[in-house]
């Protein structure tokens, strides 16, 4: 993404990383978190909005925002595994695989803008997942304490940087001067580096720490006795810390619940522990805004949160595809949905555009339980796909494209 097969993925399809790898069946694991990700972020984007309610509601709110989350998490994985693992590559290796990842973020980014001109309702993340991978990239070969520790303080302290800045913005005129004069907003037609950085759905400067989370993960020696549990221990404490310390705080600090209740018009700021029905500020961010931990809120509980979840995910994924064989093969179309992650991703977003741009279908941009059949639709389009497609082939159709351009990576010295 080996000595070790499973039955769920012939070993004719695994990437090829996964010589990488401790074992084949971890990377089954990793391909099947990765599309419990991206079958996540279809459910954001298609299908009835969470305040349907009941038990389909509490799951489209689960996954909606800890679904990027955790696909952020699993770039970090991917980052590391192209780069080595569990050792990076060294020398003349190392480099090349450095020049790899840098080609892999410019070709996302201009992806990403390109999906983003289709004007649909998504907030489109491979731009912002690019420039993630050029900010960490340099990280590459730190040691798991090491990544972990920079993810940590990241957690802590990117969150209030990205609020310092949003409310410089809120407040003063100067992002426009740096968008007026930045190329990438010109070629784009977007805010350009101001999005990417602070303003944007996913935000470098709060989304970077998942990735190194990540990072973290893969240097990890995935074979060793116990480290899965102690994976999703530590995932679970995050998460309580995260989601638990929102709740206690909102509800400690005074006023706090009704400051945010005025700054906002959605959903019961009572939720904002853990639920995007909050909505977003409108006239300005209130400091109590970073109690919050909406999984789309940008705070320091809202990255805790997030990552807590991802790296339960990611554990219980990794234990499935080792220990569990039957439920392995009853889960391998959703890890063939996480080997063509990247065409899956761009799939949906295009059937999306034609649905509703060209062709004009009413019940694809219906938000009621009655659009509930057009998500399971989309899910089922995207598991049959990617089963037949890595039966035969090793890639995804985009990811063999992004593989294709990056081989000119390897004449470097």
């Amino acid at each position: 993404m080996t000595h070790k097969t499973t039955p769920a993925v012939p070993q004719a399809v695994l990437p090829e990383s996964a010589s990488c790898a401790p074992t084949a069946g971890r990377l089954v694991g990793i391909d099947l978190a990765r599309g419990l990700a991206v079958l996540g972020m279809y459910s954001a984007h298609v299908g009835p909005d969470v305040a349907v309610g009941g038990p389909v509601g509490f799951l489209l709110e689960s996954a909606r925002g800890r679904s990027s989350a955790l696909f952020a998490v699993l770039a970090g994985f991917s980052l590391v595994i192209i780069t080595g693992r569990p050792q990076p590559r060294p020398g003349r290796a190392g480099r090349q695989a450095a020049a790899r990842i840098m080609i892999r973020a410019v070709v996302l980014m201009a992806l990403g803008y390109a999906l983003t001109a289709l004007d649909t309702q998504v907030d489109v993340i491979l731009s912002f997942y690019g420039l993630l991978f050029l900010t960490v990239l340099p990280l590459y070969r730190s040691r798991a304490a090491t990544l972990a520790l920079i993810a940590a303080a990241g957690a802590l302290a990117l969150p209030q940087l990205l609020y310092a800045a949003r409310k410089s913005f809120e407040d003063g005129d100067w992002s426009g001067a740096i968008i007026a004069h930045d190329p990438l907003a010109w070629i784009s037609g977007t805010d350009g580096i101001v999005e990417l950085l602070f303003t944007g759905a996913y935000p470098v400067l709060t989304w970077a720490p998942f990735v190194i989370a990540g990072m973290a993960v893969a240097r990890l020696d995935l074979t060793r006795p116990g480290i899965r549990s102690r994976l999703a221990l530590i995932g679970g404490a995050l998460a309580v810390l995260g989601y638990g310390g929102s709740w206690l705080a909102l509800r400690l600090v005074p006023h706090a619940l009704t400051t945010i209740a005025a700054a906002t018009n959605s959903g019961p700021a009572s939720s904002a522990w853990w639920s995007d029905t909050v909505g977003e500020p409108e006239g300005g961010t209130p400091l109590a805004w970073l109690l919050v931990a909406a999984p789309h809120s940008q705070t320091t509980f809202s990255v805790l949160g997030n990552t807590g979840v991802a790296l339960m995910v990611v554990a219980g994924c990794l234990t499935v595809a080792d220990r569990m064989p039957r439920l392995s093969r009853l889960a391998a179309p959703v890890s063939a949905v996480g080997m063509t992650a990247l065409t899956a991703y761009v799939a949906h977003i295009v059937a999306l555009w034609l649905l509703t741009e060209v062709w004009s279908v009413p019940a694809v941009e219906d938000e009621s339980m009655s659009a509930l059949p057009v998500l399971l639709a989309f899910i089922a389009a995207a598991l049959l796909t990617a089963s037949v497609w890595t039966r035969h082939f090793r890639r995804g159709p985009l990811e063999h494209l992004l593989h294709t351009v990056t081989l000119p990576a390897r004449r470097l010295k």
